[in-house]
């Protein structure tokens, strides 16, 4: 197995490509907000130098937003700062998260607001990718997409 992947010190996981496409046919993205130059979904993005967590997500031409947020500590204020957005904006917002339903924030901003946060948890594993689309071993975590949409 990938040593990367049960590492702490990696935060940033690639999203799939197919998993991905999959997503836009149904929400037509135009902004990932948690992105590199290498891996943005989106032509519009936010990449950790222009930080996603203190702009407006207005997502260009009433499209829906994208976020593969980076896992570390902080994930708590990307789940935080969708659940804002979404509520501020009534756009539509689409995570794709480990499914931590342990924590605060899966139940402060996702469990908790069942009727505004659709969750479906994933089957298996994904891969997930590095920058040039090379996959990795399945991840050790189960994974979820969550839906914020008014």
């Amino acid at each position: 197995m990938n040593r990367v992947l049960l590492s702490s010190s990696k935060k940033e996981w690639c999203t799939p490509q197919d998993f991905y496409e999959q997503l836009n046919a149904e929400f037509g993205f135009t902004l990932d907000v948690a992105a590199t130059q290498e891996n943005s979904k989106c032509s519009a993005y936010f990449t950790k130098e222009s930080d996603g967590l203190t702009q407006p997500w207005d997502a260009p031409n009433g499209g829906a937003v994208f976020c593969n947020p980076p896992y570390g500590r902080e994930i708590g204020n990307w789940v935080k700062k969708a659940y804002d957005e979404a509520r501020r904006q009534r756009t539509t917002i689409v995570m794709l998260l480990p499914a931590r339903t342990d924590t605060a924030w899966f139940h402060d901003y996702i469990y908790d607001h069942c009727g505004f946060a659709e969750i479906r948890f994933l089957r298996g594993r994904l891969k997930f990718t590095d920058s040039q689309g090379k996959e990795y071993w399945p991840a050790p975590f189960p994974s979820m997409v969550v839906i914020y949409n008014q």
